[in-house]
């Protein structure tokens, strides 16, 4: 069965040129009009996903061809084709930036591409910008350009100038700095943690339909639906709790998607809001901002124990990234202050200025192949002993280990579960 939408994937020259507030505008506009807005995100990212999901109303799924492959991403987007009546693709980086990048993503599934080029520091050399970027892969459908952070009316006017008649300047719009999001070291603060998003998101949508320039059409793009097949349900009466909160909020939907289809139970808790840990057969922690949360963190009065409890019965434990450095023995923060964390784990780390990891990884658990991805701050020490570690499809010196310390298993990397279903399912069934 074949499903149509319309569909955009919005991209740009570099990182920073605004996709993420571009793309949210695009949905805030046509959401609160009434029409059904589905946004993905290309390749791996848990904090503009967030803010898109705000924007949206809606779950953001990763379109990614290496941790998912192409199957997998055609589901999703035929899915999403079913239900609604626009698809926005968020890319990553610049457009042809990384491997596989957001034009091969736009090659693959011939969706229809525009760029948001920062205006506020050129004039007619953004034509110049824009035709390179539409002619550096001819096989892509360039269907305009978006002038972002103009200084005025005349401005957004110059930046048109040269523009062929097949690129045209689909919006400019101001630069605002009040509009601007919050950052920290991992990138956009989490959806979560800022109370006034629904009313800039509202703002953003109000720039772009004022800056929007007649004549944009959606292009309608057909989906197949491919009919894949159900998964067994090997996780079935199994009951997975999850933490869930600022502090462990890095969970890719798909991953959940995938636990439910296998058959397990989940249930959520929020060690920041020191809530127990629920009667569970496994658990997993996901990635986020322990350091920021340190002290509260480890003031928990009974977390330590418990998970203590739930590895001595030889129940499986997954703790990825953040999660990890939740169950080490002492966490340095980047000001230097050091917390006592669980202790369930043999080790230290510590928050450094500068990237520590970043890349795609390749990963191969006792279980089965995984994939996923790597990116942070912190550094690790530990006695412990690989029992795998991952490599980087690039090439990349990122190369994450994976620790196992009796039911308990840890790594730097997030895990793309729908990689290979199988092998998670064989880990949490323990």
């Amino acid at each position: 069965m074949t499903n149509s939408c319309a569909a955009l994937l919005i991209s740009a020259p570099a990182s920073g040129a605004g996709k993420t507030s571009i793309t949210a505008a695009i949905a805030r506009s046509h959401a609160r009009r009434g029409r059904r807005v589905r946004v993905f995100k290309t390749g791996p990212d848990f904090l503009d996903p967030s803010i898109l999901e705000r924007a949206s109303g809606a779950p953001v799924y990763q379109l990614d061809l290496f941790m998912g492959g192409f199957s997998h991403c055609q589901s999703l987007l035929a899915r999403a084709a079913a239900e609604a009546d626009l698809i926005l693709v968020e890319g990553v980086m610049g457009l042809f930036d990384g491997a596989p990048s957001s034009a091969d993503l736009a090659a693959a599934f011939g969706l229809p591409v525009v760029c948001v080029i920062d205006a506020s520091a050129m004039a007619q050399t953004f034509a110049a910008l824009a035709t390179g970027l539409q002619r550096f892969r001819p096989e892509l459908h360039h269907c305009g350009v978006i002038a972002n952070r103009i200084g005025s009316a005349a401005h957004g006017r110059m930046v048109g100038e040269g523009l062929p008649a097949d690129l045209p300047l689909i919006a400019a719009l101001a630069r605002e700095p009040r509009l601007i999001l919050p950052e920290r070291h991992l990138g956009l603060v989490q959806a979560l943690e800022q109370p006034g998003l629904d009313a800039q998101l509202d703002a953003w949508a109000d720039a772009w339909e004022a800056g929007l320039r007649p004549g944009l059409a959606f292009r309608p793009l057909s989906f197949e639906d491919i009919a894949e097949p159900a998964l067994p349900r090997l996780l079935a009466g199994r009951r997975i709790a999850i933490a869930r909160d600022a502090a462990f909020g890095f969970i890719y939907p798909a991953n959940v998607d995938l636990l439910r289809a296998l058959g397990a139970e989940l249930v959520f808790f929020s060690p920041l809001r020191h809530e127990a840990l629920p009667a569970c057969d496994a658990v997993w922690l996901p990635g986020g901002y322990p350091e920021l949360h340190a002290e509260k963190l480890g003031a928990h009065p009974t977390l330590a124990t418990e998970l203590a409890a739930h590895i001595a019965s030889a129940k499986p434990l997954l703790a990825e990234c953040g999660g990890m450095l939740a169950l080490l023995d002492t966490l340095t923060d980047a000001t230097g202050e050091t917390h006592r964390m669980a202790g369930l784990l043999p080790g230290r780390a510590h928050v450094q200025h500068r990237l520590a990891a970043l890349g795609l990884q390749a990963i191969a658990w006792p279980e089965g192949p995984l994939r996923g991805h790597s990116y942070h701050y912190s550094t690790l020490e530990t006695s412990l002993v690989p029992i795998a570690r991952a490599s980087n499809p690039n090439g990349g010196q990122t190369a994450e280990a994976v620790y196992q310390h009796g039911s308990l298993r840890a790594s730097y990397v997030h895990h793309y579960f729908p990689s290979n279903p199988e092998a998670i399912a064989a880990f949490f069934k323990g």
